[in-house]
């Protein structure tokens, strides 16, 4: 199943603190689950000055569970940085890999 996830960081004054200090255990955890084919495209949510509010990941995952579970355990939500998480299933025709 496809899913897309919308996490929205917080808004407070130690908003950007929170994610920055756990941003290397997202990405290392992210690039795992991008090697066993979780990831479909994922990036960072910018406001109009482009500074980051949060993300937005198109997953596939076999079930909503194991969606759950990734997202228990994603630093991002341990570390306090997500707020606000929006989750929709969806339909996938087309991901263009892109390098970051």
């Amino acid at each position: 199943m496809h899913f897309m996830i919308l996490a929205y960081d917080g808004t407070d004054e130690g908003a950007l603190d929170r994610r920055m200090s756990v941003r290397p255990q997202h990405l290392e955890n992210i690039r795992k689950l991008n090697e066993a084919g979780h990831v479909i495209s994922a990036g960072g949510l910018t406001n109009a000055e482009g500074k980051l509010i949060g993300s937005v990941l198109l997953m596939d995952f076999e079930s909503r569970e194991q969606l759950d579970e990734y997202l228990a355990s994603e630093p991002y939500v341990t570390g306090g940085a997500w707020e606000d998480i929006k989750v929709e299933t969806c339909n996938v025709l087309f991901a263009n890999a892109i390098d970051a």
